[in-house]
This record gives C-alpha cells, structure tokens and sequence, in this order.
C-alpha cells in the first residue's frame, strides 16, 4: 500500500511538472531557439543529470563499502 501510494504521488508530481513546463514554454511567446541552441539546452541538461546520478552513486557506493570509514 506504502509503494503504490508513494508510486501515486511521484507519478503525480511527474505530471505536474511537465504540465506546467509545458505551460511556461508555451507562454513565453514570440522567443524563438534555434536548431542550436536546443541541442545545447538538452546537452546541458543531460550532462547535469548525468553528473548528479553519478554523484549520488558514488556517495551511496562509498557508504555501503565503508570507504567513508577510511578517513576517521
């Protein structure tokens, strides 16, 4: 019950989040990107998502091996 209602609830901010970033893409009007300047804004965006992932991994990795141990 727990998963399902936790599943429910990122599924929902999921949506909201899209629906208003498609809200506030569609109203900023007449700002035109070129070919360019959207593959830039994916790459960015990628590579930030990607950078962050692999932090986030090594923390929990570093944790779960008791790397974080070493240093006391």
């Amino acid at each position: 019950m727990k998963t399902l209602l936790l599943l429910l609830l990122l599924g929902g901010l999921l949506v909201t989040v899209v629906l208003g970033t498609a809200y506030v893409w569609n109203s900023m009007g007449d700002v035109q990107l070129s070919f360019h300047g959207i593959m830039a804004l994916v790459l960015g965006v990628s590579v930030s998502l990607g950078l962050g992932i692999g932090l986030m991994f090594l923390v929990f990795y570093s944790s779960r091996h008791g790397h974080d141990d070493d240093a006391h």
